[in-house]
């Protein structure tokens, strides 16, 4: 992996668990932060699979040498710590997000129709 998509990683990660803690946060970054969430998620499972078929493949040559096994098997793991990790912060984003709208739905029934 590049430089890059692991300081985004970071980056997304690290507002999903201000917004998870409680931080406010607007509809639109909701939404946002839903939409990245899930496509961390997907990458994170795409490179996973691919280490795991990486791994297999070393596996099967007599001749593969053991650094790299050991290597592609702390891939593995890390990459299944980091999707679980994507999977908890969407779950706290999704439970944030409904307790965000059933307060803002709350605040405008308290307020009443503008047109009565």
């Amino acid at each position: 992996m590049s430089a890059l998509p692991e300081k985004l990683d970071l980056a997304l990660a690290t507002r999903l668990r201000q917004v998870v803690a409680g931080d406010v946060a607007t509809e639109a970054e909701l939404r946002a932060l839903d939409d990245e969430a899930g496509g961390w998620l997907r990458a994170t499972q795409a490179h996973q699979h691919a280490a795991e078929l990486r791994l297999t493949e070393l596996n099967a040559d007599p001749a593969s040498p053991l650094a790299e096994i050991a290597a592609e098997v702390r891939r593995v793991e890390a990459l299944s710590h980091e999707l679980q990790e994507a999977r908890r912060l969407i779950k706290g984003l999704e439970r944030r997000t409904r307790e965000l709208r059933t307060a803002w739905l709350k605040n405008h029934a308290d307020a009443g129709s503008p047109f009565s």
